[in-house]
């Protein structure tokens, strides 16, 4: 492996110019793809396997151009003072509001409140619900606007007037600013990091082209595959952290060799042989993690997986082959001041063995190594406890600040009609069997009528073929309370008795019953994934490292700080300890995907920060230092590299703290914090602990499966040189390139 990758180095540094052009052409070919690609009609989110998934297939199978993916908003009117809607010149002023929403070109119908009895008991809220002949995605400029000053118009007659739906949602995709936050921290890390501007500034321009390539590439493909925005946001976020964070090792190791006495071309092809095969294996487990998410059977999920995953992948290709062209254009101007001097007063810098923080930060872990190791596991065990309490569902608008329109809305039908009227259940009856299907149908509805947890059930609504009914279901207790799911079980765990008394089945759906249904799939999923994934990485990591330990030790690591920033996300979102600080108003269920989520992105990444750190003790390991040394002599090497690394994924996740969106706030909040726990603690804690108890035992393999495992090479024992330092004969030529 080091030695192809060695030629590879060499190669893009000798043709860099073709190289250079080569990226240049392949940007410039998705990205008219890209940009002259039809705009996508986004999928509606599936979930197979489950029963409100079969339910709502089943309704749109039984009610043809029934309308079911059209945008709808729901618009309240609660009266002033105590008034009542129904009074007359309240009345008249929901007439005329209502009238006003039916006259958009792209409405398809509205309700009269006082017709349908949208009207709640105390005569003080009542509602409509407005459907459009489209979905959300494609309701115009001019549709909304005219449904904003509808509702503006109705504000002035006195009444209180919010509005709901997906309808009210804002299409207008990402801002760029979670971006921008994440490449204006990067860029003064890196510039701390390496003390140069060019140093600082070739990762960050490597990452934006190959995060340009990617996303170029997912917008040319989305109108064929149906991908959702969250595939692109998920692919840059990730395409952005990793294409810095491999560009950054690469130019690192490249300065090292400089240091040494290398000839640029030399230093580019060892640096891109040795941690350009670090890149390759970090790349091998995000990919791994990433594309791992497809067997949890979801959708969006495996999009999203694939999408970052061929972020990732372009990242790599970018770090082993424009990266080293970009340094052969500037061999020197990559080089910290000091070395630049030297190089014009006619001097070679030579390598210094000089104690810095990562040697004195494995220095000290090396003196105590269990009372850190205890110290970190316990620190990252409370943080975990909270998880034990961790509740899953979908946030809806009452997750949203109270600054909108669609929160308030929420609000005013809880308070009016009471907390379940905002997560009705729906029931689809499938009487094609039956005798008598209204019998069949009416016998379904009182049954589940009375079951306890139910307030009431609407009137059964027929196809045209008379054989399959539709009626809603409303809760007594909110969509994310525990007593709703409680409900959704218990009408569920009827389904034999009823059933057999009506003489036809019956499904649960609705929002309600899909988040439900989601989260116990996910819960489900989640130990299979792991297995997959973990087996996965550890295998490799074996091949990397040939130690049993050492992948165990890895994965045990990571485990500990996912199941901490888990926790972290609890406290904050579910708790909602620090919540302000973050601007969440409202706390409530975790988003059903997020553990998955976490688990499959965190668990890339924190090998990521493994092979790093550990492959250059394992270098020093394998060419004769003792194993205390091996931990030193990583740390001397990557602990500053590795912590800039992680302090550039921390700012960009961090950025997407900042998003008005429920959902991306959590992630980014939950992926910045398990970047923190597990490069701060796990990484530059736990490790050198652990490897310092084990001392030789954690480079031990069997001899017999020593021999079975292809070796890799990623030491770059092929590549050793004589000691002597190589001339430069072509430097000052390539210095004024």
């Amino acid at each position: 492996m080091a030695a192809f990758l060695y030629r590879i180095g060499r190669l893009a540094f000798r043709r860099r110019w073709t190289v250079a052009l080569v990226w240049a052409a392949v940007l410039a070919a998705v990205g008219l793809a890209g940009m002259t690609a039809p705009e996508a009609e986004e999928e509606p989110f599936s979930m197979p396997g489950i029963e409100s998934q079969e339910a709502f297939d089943l309704m749109e199978e039984r009610f043809p151009g029934a309308a079911a993916d059209g945008a709808t908003a729901r618009v309240v009117f609660v009266s002033p003072n105590g008034e009542k809607v129904t009074a007359t010149e309240n009345k008249k002023a929901v007439e005329a509001a209502i009238a006003e929403l039916g006259d958009g070109t792209q409405v398809a119908s509205t309700v009269d409140p006082y017709e349908s009895g949208a009207v709640s008991e105390d005569g003080s809220t009542a509602y409509t619900t407005v459907t459009y002949k489209v979905d959300a995605a494609g309701l115009t400029d001019a549709s909304r606007s005219h449904l904003d000053k509808s509702l503006e118009h109705a504000r002035d007659s006195g009444l209180t007037v919010e509005a709901g739906g997906d309808a009210m949602e804002d299409m207008g995709g990402p801002s760029g600013t979670a971006e921008a936050i994440g490449v204006s921290v990067a860029a003064v890390v890196l510039l701390i990091t390496f003390g140069s501007l060019a140093a600082a500034g070739l990762p960050l321009l490597t990452a934006l082209i190959g995060v340009g390539i990617s996303l170029f590439a997912i917008t040319a493909l989305a109108g064929p595959l149906g991908l959702a925005d969250t595939t692109s946001t998920v692919a840059v976020m990730l395409g952005l952290a990793v294409g810095i964070d491999y560009a950054l090792f690469i130019v690192s190791r490249y300065r090292e060799e400089r240091a040494k006495g290398r000839a640029p071309q030399e230093a580019v092809a060892l640096a891109t042989g040795t941690a350009g095969s670090a890149v390759v294996f970090a790349g091998l487990t995000v990919v791994i993690a990433l594309a791992g998410l497809s067997v949890v059977g979801i959708p969006m999920l495996t999009e999203m997986g694939l999408g970052a995953a061929g972020a990732v992948v372009v990242g790599v290709l970018i770090a082993l082959t424009l990266v080293p062209a970009f340094l052969g254009f500037w061999p020197n101007a990559i080089l910290t001041r000091k070395d630049r001097k030297a190089r014009r007063a006619g001097g070679t810098p030579r390598e210094t063995r000089k104690v810095n923080g990562g040697t004195r930060w494995a220095s000290f872990v090396l003196r105590r190594p269990l009372p850190v190791l205890l110290a970190a596991v316990a620190g990252l065990g409370a943080l975990a406890l909270p998880m034990t309490d961790l509740q899953l569902g979908m946030p809806g608008d009452e997750a949203k600040s109270m600054q909108t329109t669609q929160r308030r809305a929420y609000e005013a039908l809880a308070e009016g009609f009471g907390p379940g009227f905002n997560g009705p259940l729906t029931v689809v009856v499938d009487a094609k069997d039956a005798d008598d299907p209204k019998a069949a149908a009416e016998t379904v509805s009182e049954r589940i009528g009375g079951t306890e947890g139910v307030v009431s059930v609407s009137p059964a609504q027929f196809n045209e073929s008379g054989d399959t009914a539709v009626f809603s279901v409303v809760p007594t207790t909110a969509p994310t309370d525990q007593e709703t799911k409680d409900l959704v079980s218990s009408i569920r765990g009827e389904r034999s008795g009823i059933e057999s008394a009506a003489g036809a089945t019956f499904e649960v759906t609705g929002t309600t019953a899909m988040n439900i249904d989601v989260s116990e799939k996910v819960q489900s999923a989640l130990v299979p994934y792991l297995l997959v994934v973990v087996g996965l990485a550890v295998i490799l990591l074996l091949v990397v490292f040939r130690s049993i330990l050492v992948p165990l030790k890895a994965a045990a690591g990571f485990l500990l700080s996912v199941l901490a920033s888990l926790g972290a996300v609890v406290v904050v979102f579910q708790e909602g300890h620090g919540a302000d600080l973050l601007g969440v108003e409202t706390t409530g269920p975790i988003m059903s995907l997020m553990p998955i989520f976490l688990v499959g992105i965190v668990f890339g990444l924190a090998m990521d920060y493994e092979v790093f750190l550990v492959s250059r003790m394992r270098e020093a390991y394998v060419h004769g230092e003792r194993p205390a040394q091996a931990v030193t002599s990583g740390f001397r090497h990557s602990a500053r590299v590795v912590v800039a690394a992680a302090l550039i994924m921390i700012a960009v996740f961090s950025g997407f703290i900042g998003d008005s969106d429920a959902m991306i706030k959590m992630i980014g909040f939950g992926l910045a914090s398990a970047v923190l726990l597990d490069a701060f603690v796990v990484r530059m804690a736990i490790v050198p602990a652990v490897l310092a108890l084990l001392g030789e035992r954690a480079w031990w393999l069997p001899k017999w499966l020593d021999r079975i495992l292809p070796r890799v090479d990623v030491e770059g024992e092929a590549l050793t040189r004589p000691a002597e330092p190589e001339a430069e004969p072509a430097e000052k030529d390539l210095a004024r390139a």
